[in-house]
């Protein structure tokens, strides 16, 4: 089969047009800030204490940040470069026809966490209504659930681009940038009563390394490196696709985990949305930040929607973007998420090394294009290296606890991709 035939009518394996690259820095620094704001990061900052000190945590917090967010940059910029989305990124290193099991594993983990923030959603809209005195009606955690689906319904229905520009960017980010500092004034005020200097100087409790704790920040803007291309695609430059991403997502990242920080040092509670309800104003800047909670959801319909249009492209990606929305709106209402959440960062952890190799082969100015045209079937070489970086980042814990998962997979499956990219890779008949 002909790879330029084949991808003749499929939008997620074709670079995209002159005419649709429409977003400049601020497009992408908009889109990543936003991306990168959540209840669900908060609550993972609030996990790093009391573990360890909080001034250990806030530097974990900016040295996993930076990292992160600078290895979900160098994704974009690929995409941006190449112009191919996630899945056309996959075919041009793994093969055109091994590259659709990581496809259908993106599929599968973003049907899981796009239910899993529909729940967040939900039970923190359920929260705020009880807070005003009402929706404690036994039926209005399904009534919130079907009103977010059916928002993500709808956004679905419009153009990505559009909301990235028009609506991300101009509305939703000064009003999230507002809650937040909002928030933050808050407790910085509260912690200032109780002495600021007092509570840095707490001495953490043990149980996490600082490499550990790298770890634990990293792996949320890891968990979007599948998502990043399809959006950079349509970028003007990979310079701004590369610095407006890593600018973006650092600053969310590193702000929304002190914030969880700083919840979790003034008042200490298992559920960090009470915890946000009782600061003053608490009710609107928690509104706030769960509206802009929207764009997560739709983040990973539409992505879900280009890995499927990639794989059957007979459906366009709105249609397959409804369809998803609608999966994710039901998984929602009958799956018990909150405990499925550690199988959700079991398929997570497949991503750490495919990106790894990915990043090795296609960096210092691959062109990506010409290498998908040109691909065999399998790419044996570059699976063999995700399979074994799989192995390494579940063994790792067993030989130490210390050091961590993803960085060290990270760098070994680059190394290793880059130290054999000159090899001709073998492939089996089509």
């Amino acid at each position: 089969m002909n790879s330029s035939s084949s991808t003749s009518a499929n939008r997620a394996l074709a670079p995209v047009t002159a005419k649709e690259r429409v977003f400049a820095w601020r497009d992408h620094a908009s889109l990543w800030f936003s991306l990168g704001v959540g209840l669900l990061v908060m609550q993972m900052g609030a996990y790093l204490l009391p573990a360890l000190s909080p001034l250990h945590a806030l530097i974990a917090i900016a040295i996993g940040s930076l990292i992160g967010a600078g290895l979900l940059g160098w994704v974009g910029k690929l995409g941006c470069d190449s112009g191919l989305s996630s899945a056309g990124l996959m075919h041009s290193v793994y093969g055109r026809h091994f590259a659709r099991l990581p496809i259908v594993l993106n599929i599968i983990q973003l049907l899981g966490w796009g239910s899993f923030e529909l729940v967040v959603m939900r039970d923190a809209t359920v929260a705020l209504g009880k807070q005003s005195g009402i929706m404690g009606a036994a039926y209005w955690p399904w009534l919130a659930t079907l009103l977010w689906g059916g928002v993500i319904l709808l956004l679905m229905s419009g153009s990505m681009t559009t909301l990235v520009r028009r609506i991300i960017s101009r509305v939703a980010l000064p009003l999230v940038i507002a809650s937040l500092l909002w928030l933050s004034w808050q407790f910085l005020k509260m912690a200032g009563a109780t002495g600021l200097g007092t509570l840095l100087a707490r001495e953490g409790a043990g149980g996490m390394s600082m490499l550990g704790a790298v770890d634990l920040v990293i792996a949320m803007p890891i968990s979007w490196l599948p998502l990043v291309a399809d959006y950079a695609r349509h970028g003007k430059s990979g310079k701004s696709a590369l610095t407006g991403a890593w600018t973006g997502f650092a600053l969310a990242n590193i702000w929304c985990y002190s914030l969880g920080v700083l919840v979790a040092l003034t008042l200490p509670s298992e559920d960090l949305v009470t915890a946000l309800l009782l600061a003053q104003g608490g009710l609107i800047a928690l509104s706030l930040i769960l509206i802009d909670e929207v764009d997560n959801a739709y983040g990973d319909a539409y992505s879900g929607a280009m890995s499927a249009h990639s794989l059957q492209p007979r459906w366009s990606i709105r249609r397959w973007g409804l369809l998803i929305a609608a999966l994710c709106t039901a998984l929602a209402m009958v799956l018990p998420m909150h405990s499925l959440e550690p199988f959700l960062l079991l398929l997570s952890s497949c991503f750490v090394p495919l990106f790894g190799v990915m990043l090795g082969r296609l960096a210092f100015g691959t062109d990506a294009v010409q290498l998908m045209q040109k691909a065999p079937t399998v790419r044996w070489d570059a699976v063999t290296i995700w399979v074994l970086g799989i192995a390494f980042y579940h063994l790792l814990p067993y030989v130490s606890t210390a050091l961590g998962s993803a960085l060290p997979t990270l760098a070994l499956t680059f190394v290793v991709a880059v130290a054999t990219r000159q090899l001709q890779p073998r492939s089996v008949a089509a």
